[in-house]
């Protein structure tokens, strides 16, 4: 069976990513303010730049993890770690999506006192994340703004077969 999509939009995003600075407010160290955001590049840098803006962080670290080549699930690499985030104690670790956890149980390893959180999550990964917004299907292909743009489609009448 094809997997499902799911279009995202910016506004959605934006939208999503405020409620999951709303859920995050005072989850910080002692309820307070996070020490900084990892973001989990590529998909996590937006929304953590929407939620640093939300919490008024502005210590902003990234760690990259080659998972993906198009849709093809691949082995982990971490290409870049968050030095700078020690063992994550106090820090926010951000990403867009969580599918199978693969990423997510690498990352949990370099920085295993963070709080991971994700604008989506997927039944599979669930369990390895603290906070999410969006559950969707295990077999949903999210298609983020950034991976699509806008284009003309003829309306229905036109392309309908008679």
């Amino acid at each position: 069976m094809p997997p499902r999509y799911y279009i995202v939009s910016w506004d959605q995003l934006h939208r999503d990513a405020k409620a999951l600075a709303w859920r995050l407010m005072d989850k910080g160290p002692d309820g307070g303010p996070w020490k900084g955001i990892v973001a989990i590049t590529r998909g996590g840098l937006i929304p953590a730049a929407i939620i640093a803006r939300e919490l008024e962080c502005r210590l902003i670290e990234s760690v990259s993890v080659v998972t993906y080549d198009e849709e093809q699930r691949g082995t982990p690499n971490v290409v870049k770690s968050p030095d700078a985030a020690g063992d994550g104690e106090g820090w926010l670790l951000l990403d867009d999506l969580v599918d199978t956890g693969t990423t997510a149980k690498v990352v949990r390893t370099i920085l295993p006192k963070a709080h991971f959180a994700t604008v989506y999550a997927k039944p599979a990964g669930k369990p390895v994340v603290d906070t999410f917004v969006t559950e969707v299907s295990q077999d949903t292909w999210i298609l983020f703004p950034w991976d699509t743009e806008p284009q003309f489609v003829a309306p229905l009448a036109k392309t309908a077969a008679r």
